[in-house]
């Protein structure tokens, strides 16, 4: 279990099933992973669904993202780990919509990237983002992706966008900034 400010990474189990499957059969949800919404049923889902949390690959590791409270709020994960190149790819879905705008997408992927930079080998996480979705775009900046190429595929157009771990590191070290003219507590 990985705790950031606003929320808590844990290990997919059998009960996320359901929100997992009415998130990937909402069309808005699909669109912005540049997916089609999923048409199976939930019995086949739930098979399926079993199958992938009793035998994990070793190419992924796979999160769900509560609340600090324990609503299950969405999914994160990174995978096409690389061993020799060091690099994997991220994705993050914050299904619940309550939580949009909010602060908590960026928590997860800050606490995700924590993880990663100090228990593997991992140097760089990089992902694919749509180019007309600013909001996630502006979402990864503030965890420290910058843009570093542009891709296409399935009719789809991507930013690629990039972290790594020197300079995420580096990031997190620095002290919170106080603009200037405001007195830190305990300043005379």
């Amino acid at each position: 279990m990985l705790k950031g400010e606003k929320v808590i990474l844990r290990e997919k189990r059998l009960e996320d099933a359901a929100d997992d499957y009415r998130w990937r059969t909402d069309p808005e949800l699909a669109r912005l992973d540049a997916a089609s919404s999923m048409r199976s049923t939930f019995s086949d889902y739930l098979v399926s669904y079993a199958e992938e949390l009793r035998y994990p690959t070793l190419w992924q590791e796979r999160f769900a993202i509560d609340t600090l409270d324990g609503k299950h709020i969405g999914n994160c994960m990174y995978f096409d780990i690389d061993e020799k190149k060091k690099q994997a790819e991220l994705g993050i879905l914050i299904g619940d919509r309550e939580y949009w705008d909010k602060g908590y997408g960026a928590d997860a992927i800050c606490t995700l990237l924590d993880y990663i930079f100090s228990a593997t080998e991992v140097e760089r996480i990089y992902l694919h983002t749509l180019e007309w979705n600013v909001r996630a775009q502006k979402s990864f900046a503030k965890c420290g992706f910058a843009a570093c190429g542009r891709s296409q595929r399935g009719g789809h157009r991507f930013v690629v966008m990039e972290v790594f771990r020197d300079k995420f590191k580096a990031a997190r070290k620095k002290p919170a900034r106080v603009p200037t003219g405001e007195r830190q507590e305990g300043e005379a």
